[in-house]
């Protein structure tokens, strides 16, 4: 389990770095083919590899795993079925962002749960500290991702380019 739990943690590290550089190219209007795969892919996994972990009934952590997936299948089929043609480049984008902001919701979660400082603060999550960190991040993903979803109308391709030099 030890291994198990290594691979998902690095899975949804990589998912949330690779995010941040794909919402980073959505901000400035710079397509990442490259990384845009590597966030769906290992958001993806990360998600599915939450379900191995032994559990007795429905947590928090498979809704938002579950949520994740739905999102990321719709960013998904608007980038590689639509090809990003009209209103689907604002559904890949907005589902992107969505994707990872369920990415670091529940990296917050377990910062609060493993770092003993944080979990000093808030050791139920239920405890101001903790509704405040999780209230700033949606925040930042809601004015961040608002702000991309503008700014992909003034892309200049419809289809996102394939060249390696985007990656």
């Amino acid at each position: 389990m030890a291994i198990f739990t290594a691979v998902h943690v690095a899975l949804s590290l990589i998912g949330i770095v690779a995010g941040l550089v794909v919402l980073g190219g959505f901000l400035v209007g710079a397509w990442k083919n490259t990384w845009n795969l590597v966030f769906l892919t290992t958001t993806a996994l990360t998600s599915v590899t939450g379900y191995g972990f032994p559990f007795e009934r429905v947590l928090p952590s498979h809704i938002v795993g579950g949520l994740s997936l739905v999102v990321l299948a719709v960013g998904a089929f608007a980038l590689y079925r639509r090809h990003l043609a009209g209103g689907w480049k604002r559904t890949y984008v907005a589902s992107a962002v969505v994707a990872l902001y369920f990415n670091v919701f529940v990296l917050v979660v377990q910062l609060f749960l493993k770092v003993p400082p944080l979990h000093a603060l808030a050791p139920t999550q239920s405890e101001p500290p903790f509704a405040i960190a999780q209230l700033v991040v949606l925040v930042l993903f809601a004015a961040v991702g608002i702000t991309a979803v503008i700014r992909s109308n003034r892309w200049r391709f419809s289809t996102p380019p394939t060249s390696a030099a985007t990656a």
